[in-house]
């Protein structure tokens, strides 16, 4: 039979996208642009490609779920310099576990953290409202309960940690939270990481940070969650896991390379969960992925091609819809007033398909749903792209505003 949990699950949004764009169809006479989806379209560096050649040998062995000691050496490099951790606050060999995605990652976190035993209440799992489809599947699969925390312009556009209340905390196992936010792109500064990893420890739950758009910023570098912990009680680890992906990074989306890093405790269990449930990164990846870790001069060139990109919707955009320019990740949240329609009616006039607020958002207790007025438009193509798509997206939905005041 079917696990009933997935009736629970609202349709995933890129499904509710085809199914609302799929009656009309883009004009013809322009190309058609893909803006919904966090796909990055600039080449990777060709470093990928050579090393994947230059490790063709290892396709025929089965790797290990740990990963070589190349890549987490690797990984833990990368971190020391980003992060600017003290030396010992990242174990390769006990701190950190390759990932083929995050998303893999994110995901089987929740049934790592669900109780082993039946309670009188579900389990909590903390998400942001919006969120990534990821976490809401993982929860609702392991049998917990998704919480969903608003986050929007009021709150910072992070979810408002004052307003957890503590029964709601002693029965929450797992807190996913995303900095910077997909999709508003903001980042959480030092204290606000201080204060969730605090939380964490004091009610005995996970914090997941999912920071896969952090090498993706504009000006100023997001502060991470592992050297916000290096601060902290001597640099304890304890009850943290982070997130990161060469995807964004390295323009590498189709590698599916990624790693956990932070609690050695819930690093091991991680590892004996995902050898139950998932094979090791292949040999040649691994390559590959260290060989990306250890070279930063490529990730300067792709947030200069971000920032040209930003510049170029700016430009187009100026402060219409809500413009603002966010702290990470190539998003941009703009106030359309009705996202879903302004989506179908982008695509039907002007072939740009972008993804309305609303299904990546749940409504309130209330019953509203935050992120209905919104569409989040991805800038992953070179500038001169952005800048004619924006000058469309913002074209007609000047016109499309006028039209409605005059009711003509």
């Amino acid at each position: 039979m079917i696990n009933a949990s997935l009736a629970r699950l609202a349709d995933y949004p890129f499904t509710r996208l085809a199914q609302l764009l799929q009656p009309v169809a883009p004009p013809g006479g322009l190309t058609a642009l893909a803006l919904s989806v966090g796909e990055p379209q600039h080449a990777p560096p060709a470093l990928l490609a050579e090393t994947l050649s230059a490790s063709a040998d290892g396709w025929n062995r089965y790797p290990q779920v740990n990963g070589t000691p190349a890549l987490r050496e690797a990984i833990a490099g990368w971190l020391k310099r980003r992060y600017r951790l003290a030396e010992g606050t990242i174990d390769p060999d006990r701190a950190i576990l390759p990932l083929s995605g995050t998303r893999e990652g994110l995901f089987l976190l929740a049934q790592l953290s669900a109780p082993g035993e039946p309670t009188d209440r579900p389990p909590a799992v903390l998400l942001p409202n919006p969120f990534y489809a990821a976490y809401e599947g993982a929860a609702v699969i392991a049998g917990a309960e998704p919480v969903f925390l608003d986050a929007t312009a009021a709150t910072g556009f992070l979810p408002d940690l004052d307003a957890l209340d503590r029964d709601l905390l002693d029965r929450t196992r797992l807190f996913y939270l995303c900095t910077p936010a997909n999709p508003q792109g903001a980042a959480a500064d030092a204290a606000y990481l201080a204060r969730a990893i605090g939380l964490a420890r004091r009610h005995g739950f996970i914090l997941a940070v999912d920071e896969c758009y952090a090498e993706i910023y504009d000006r100023t570098p997001p502060t991470g969650a592992l050297e916000v912990a290096g601060a902290m009680d001597g640099g304890a680890l304890d009850n943290l896991l982070v997130f990161h992906s060469l995807s964004k990074r390295s323009n590498a989306a189709g590698l599916r390379s990624g790693f956990v890093a932070g609690d050695p405790r819930l690093i091991a269990a991680f590892a004996q969960l995902r050898s139950y449930a998932m094979a090791g990164m292949p040999l040649a990846i691994q390559a590959a992925s260290a060989a990306l870790w250890n070279d930063d001069a490529h990730v300067e060139e792709n947030r200069a091609r971000y920032r040209a990109a930003f510049d170029a919707a700016h430009q187009a955009i100026g402060d219409r819809f809500g413009f603002y320019r966010p702290d990470g990740g190539f998003f941009l949240w703009l106030d359309v007033g009705d996202g879903e329609s302004a989506a179908r009616d982008l695509w039907q006039a002007e072939g740009l398909r972008v993804l309305p607020g609303a299904y990546i958002t749940r409504p309130d207790r209330a019953g509203r749903n935050h992120g209905a007025p919104y569409i989040r438009v991805a800038l992953v193509h070179d500038s001169a792209i952005v800048a004619d798509a924006m000058a469309r997206l913002t074209d007609f939905l000047d016109q499309r505003l006028a039209h409605r005041r005059t009711g003509s």
